[in-house]
């Protein structure tokens, strides 16, 4: 698959330079997710493992708000009406998309201003990196209509970023999480203008594009898998990921660029 030739139905898609960006484009109802836009993004997020031209993905939202979650009228409507094994069906689909955007190896940045919300929050705190504006206003809302707040992976990946208590109030409660807050948590890497969070996620997203992109993956793999893992384990995994990238042209690329007193080109191979 070529990232550039995607052609997306239910959001904005494009691919330059190495660098993607998707755009959720419902403005008018501050761009909440549907039924057909979770299972396009997972699927498309699962396609990413095989883009070789794309190397790292910017996610955000148009008209000054990132997402306003599920689809009050088009998802919550209709799960009200669902049996369990349709309600089973829809919360493991919603969970791929979480498990897609994690494994695949390209790095993403969330450009996050306005309403992040519900659903939206996950998306945001299943990236890889978040830039925040001081507009931003994140819940976890899922307690308010009724549901518990271990939704899409919250309960294991949200304390990982902000810490168990923190987290635990923000899912009970299902309160707004300020931008300052945020990002003195450290839910956001750090904060910016509305005017330019989406332009330096792009400026972030680039900057990795141009790295050791193959080691980007290993990078973000291992901190996937070394959740669960005693400490002799990561260490051993790590060894083994290290030897791999050792192995890699990029790496004695750098190693000639140090010598030569230049700065290395990466090619991700």
């Amino acid at each position: 698959m070529k990232a550039a030739d995607y052609k997306a139905e239910h959001f904005l898609w494009s691919c330059d330079g190495g660098v993607a960006t998707l755009t959720l484009n419902r403005p008018e109802r501050k761009n909440p997710i549907t039924f057909e836009s979770y299972a396009e993004m997972r699927d498309l997020f699962r396609k990413l493992v095989y883009a070789s031209d794309c190397k790292a993905v910017v996610l955000h939202g148009a008209g000054g708000n990132f997402c306003s979650g599920g689809d009050v009228h088009e998802i919550i409507g209709p799960l009200t009406k669902m049996d369990m094994p349709g309600l089973l069906a829809f919360t493991r689909m919603t969970g791929d998309l979480v498990k897609a955007m994690r494994a695949c190896p390209q790095p993403i940045v969330a450009a996050v201003d306005g309403v992040c919300v519900g659903a939206g929050a996950i998306l945001a705190m299943a990236s890889d990196l978040r830039l925040g504006t001081p507009r931003a206003k994140t819940a976890f809302l899922f307690t308010r209509v009724g549901l518990a707040g271990c939704d899409m992976g919250a309960c294991a990946i949200l304390p990982r970023i902000i810490g168990q208590g923190r987290a635990s109030e923000l899912l009970f409660t299902g309160r707004v999480m300020t931008a300052e807050e945020g990002e003195r948590w450290g839910f956001f890497n750090r904060l910016t203008t509305s005017e330019e969070v989406l332009a330096q996620a792009q400026a972030m997203a680039r900057s990795l594009a141009s790295g050791p992109t193959f080691a980007h993956g290993i990078t973000k793999n291992q901190l996937n898998v070394e959740w669960d893992m005693s400490l002799d384990a990561a260490i051993e995994a790590e060894a083994q990921a290290q030897a791999i990238c050792m192995q890699t042209a990029d790496f004695r690329r750098a190693y000639v660029a140090f010598v030569e007193k230049r700065e290395p080109k990466f090619e991700g191979n």
